[in-house]
């Protein structure tokens, strides 16, 4: 298998968000969850997206594992790797956005890397190195506190140069309105006075445009999936790949089976989304402080899940307000709270799949991963996309056998997400 683009994504629905914006935009491509199993048989497509877990890990264990994955994804060919961060820029001062670019950059000896988490169909863009989250400035916007990375500076090379080795420029929106030629001047000038990575504006489809045209020219990049479109285009508009309608071969082959819904994110829209679903389905929302305190509350809501899901879709939700989680982590700890709440969600995942569940809806970056995780699921085929950042995933080589999957960042979707979901997956 020869893939022209692959990119490392730091975590899972960011890696299906990825994924999805490729699809759309003309690539066949494929998500794996880590460095593909050789025993593993993959598809012929043009993009590999390699869903890691490492937004909030230790930076030694960030580096390590996206070189890994880089050193894969040359070997089977891609020319260009883009390390898909969050469009929210989810980091902390320590990292992880800044160690793993720098890894990166010296691994493919570029000398400076283009950075933007812009993705206007999202409402995310960057004007003067500033994030905006529909209008907002990111640390005004409701998706200022993160759980575990909460983001209280918009100003991206400020955030950018904390975390960093090197120095950090920036690409203003006039350049990028230059064109290509402009954005590639403003590059090696930055370059030769030193700067190592350097923020790029982008408020409009066109901007992404202009930046993939350039970063795919690159050996490595780093964005949201908005710079995805980008580098998807270019590569379309170069005739490196013919345009592929629809979605991968086969990934909406039907699946029979229950369905349910897993919810671990704390955000206003998946809180707004469980309120809508309450009015279609069974909704059980989970004890918070007795998942940590480890009591009975595992049992007694799969005992629950037996009740009403041979009727239909069921919801079972650890999602609380910022205010309880505040409390959560004062009481018990960040760390020990997330991880607590991580594997209560997927305990109970992994039960309803061994229950027959074949259809799973999952809410929340951090439970999407643990609960692929604790599945065991290889790779996904991209199916229709949901809403914008969310598409329907296939299971390839899961030991469950064939299942259809969407993981949700906490912020993305409408008000009836999770029925639409469910509907789609029919």
């Amino acid at each position: 298998m020869a893939i022209l683009l692959g990119s490392i994504a730091d975590d899972y629905t960011g890696a299906s968000d990825l994924a999805n914006t490729l699809t759309k935009n003309g690539l066949r491509t494929i998500q794996t969850v880590g460095i593909p199993d050789a025993a593993v048989a993959l598809p012929h497509v043009d993009a590999v997206v390699v869903a890691l877990k490492i937004r909030s890990v230790p930076v030694a264990d960030a580096v390590s594992a996206a070189a890994l994955a880089h050193q894969w994804l040359h070997r089977h060919g891609a020319k260009h790797v883009l390390y898909k961060i969050c469009s929210t820029f989810d980091s902390t001062d320590a990292g992880n956005i800044g160690p793993v670019t720098e890894a990166l950059s010296d691994i493919t000896e570029e000398g400076i890397v283009l950075v933007t988490p812009a993705f206007p169909e999202t409402g995310r863009t960057v004007y003067f190195g500033h994030l905006f989250v529909n209008g907002q400035p990111l640390n005004e916007s409701p998706l200022k506190d993160h759980p575990l990375n909460p983001m209280h500076d918009a100003n991206l090379v400020r955030v950018m140069a904390r975390q960093s080795q090197g120095a950090v420029g920036l690409v203003d929106l006039t350049t990028v309105a230059g064109g290509p030629a402009a954005v590639k001047a403003r590059l090696d000038s930055l370059r030769m006075q030193g700067f190592t990575t350097a923020i790029a504006d982008a408020t409009v489809e066109h901007d992404l445009e202009t930046l993939g045209a350039v970063a795919v020219e690159m050996g490595i990049s780093t964005g949201a999936s908005g710079l995805g479109l980008g580098l998807a285009r270019a590569l379309v508009k170069s005739g490196q790949v013919p345009l592929h309608a629809g979605t991968t071969d086969g990934a909406m082959r039907p699946v029979g089976g229950l369905a349910a819904i897993i919810a671990g994110s704390c955000s206003s829209a998946t809180l707004e989304q469980l309120e809508i679903a309450e009015r279609s389905m069974p909704v059980l929302r989970l004890d918070s402080e007795k998942l940590i305190a480890a009591s009975d509350e595992i049992a007694a809501a799969l005992s629950w899940a037996g009740e009403h899901i041979s009727s239909g879709p069921v919801a079972i939700a650890a999602s609380a307000s910022p205010e309880t989680v505040s409390m959560l982590q004062s009481r018990y700890g960040r760390e020990a709270s997330g991880h607590a709440i991580e594997a209560a969600t997927s305990t109970i995942a992994a039960e309803l799949v061994a229950r027959g569940v074949r259809r799973l809806v999952v809410a929340g970056g951090e439970t999407s991963g643990a609960v692929v995780d604790r599945l065991a699921i290889p790779a996904f085929l991209i199916g229709p996309e949901i809403a914008p950042g969310v598409p329907i995933l296939r299971t390839v080589g899961s030991a469950q056998g064939d299942m259809l999957m969407a993981l949700k960042s906490g912020n993305f979707g409408g008000k009836d997400f999770f029925a639409t979901a469910l509907t789609m997956m029919r």
